[in-house]
């Protein structure tokens, strides 16, 4: 073997030794997740009850830091400029897809400057209508909305937000004409007080609301029904099996993080979720856990995004900025 190639040979297999020896040791120091949406929300929640597991199965502390803004973009520049080393992560979710859609141009790439490394899990949205309106069943919504189009109105908590992707899913699935009506926190309330039809609203959020008596719901954004709403049909079971929407939750890492850190950290959030008490706190937020390789993992999220990207064609959302 020439001199020039035995370099190149015994070069790489320094550094593959290297890379390997800093997993070994990894994690030293405790770990930053920057969670990019605002304390409380969806991401954000699941996201710590999960790392918090992933933090003891380590460790090392996992701190979480919450740094809203711009629709989840100041935080997602933040990981994607960060040292690959570890020990910056963040908390992703359906949102990565949103964002390309939603901005002409972002400060990074959601394909190809992270990693997606583990999925926590799903949760459906769920429709729900004030009991004024007297809609019994998703059939007789989408009866009064092709009764007369134009007129229905849906609450969501804002443009590309989940419950607003959810509705969009929908609304072109039953080829139905309604109007949407963006709100940031009082969406609910229009809608129990009857002056917003209906509302696709994460499930987790729905349940702190059905015992007021005044809501119904007509259906679950899934295939399956949903454990906390086991009597509530599913989207598929009402006939539209292409407007099923699943939220989903999990940790990305900077793109050129080693590949062995990333399967340790896969490897203990899989450990993590495997955990009947975790499974208990996923299960209350409505989610569902979900086990993926970070192949399947990162084929999933880049087929999410594509799909969300021809949603938004779709439905003729149009960029805020």
């Amino acid at each position: 073997m020439p001199m020039r190639a035995r370099f190149f040979v015994g070069a790489a297999a320094i550094l593959v030794a290297a890379t390997a020896a800093l997993a070994q040791d990894w994690p030293t120091r405790p770990i930053r997740v920057i969670s990019p949406f605002a304390a409380g929300s969806a991401s954000d929640t699941t996201g710590r009850v999960v790392v918090d597991q992933i933090s003891q199965i380590l460790g090392q502390p996992f701190v979480v830091e919450v740094r809203p803004g711009a629709g989840g973009t100041l935080g997602f520049a933040q990981v994607a400029k960060a040292d690959p080393d570890g020990y910056t992560l963040v908390t992703s979710s359906s949102s990565m897809g949103t964002e390309s859609v939603l901005h002409r141009k972002l400060p990074y790439d959601p394909v190809h400057d992270f990693i997606p490394v583990a999925l926590f899990g799903t949760q459906p949205n769920v429709l729900v209508t004030s009991t004024q309106n007297g809609f019994k069943t998703l059939a007789d919504l989408v009866a009064a909305a092709k009764a007369k189009p134009g007129t229905l109105t849906f609450a969501s908590a804002g443009i590309g937000s989940s419950s607003h992707m959810a509705a969009e899913r929908f609304r072109l699935a039953a080829g139905i004409d309604v109007r949407h009506v963006p709100f940031r926190e009082t969406g609910i309330t229009e809608v129990m007080a009857g002056r917003i039809d209906y509302y696709f609203l994460p499930i987790a959020a729905a349940a702190a609301t059905l015992g007021s008596g005044k809501l119904t719901v007509l259906t679950v954004s899934s295939k399956t029904r949903a454990p906390l709403l086991p009597d509530v049909p599913t989207i598929v079971e009402a006939g539209y099996p292409n407007a099923q929407f699943r939220f989903w939750v999990g940790l990305s890492a900077p793109a050129k993080t080693p590949r062995p850190i990333v399967d340790k950290l896969h490897d203990a959030t899989q450990k993590a979720l495997a955990m009947p008490a975790l499974r208990e706190k996923l299960a209350k937020l409505g989610v569902a856990p979900e086990m993926m390789s970070v192949e399947e993992f990162g084929k999933f999220f880049r087929e999410d995004v594509a799909a969300t990207v021809q949603l938004a064609k779709d439905a003729n959302i149009q960029p805020v900025d």
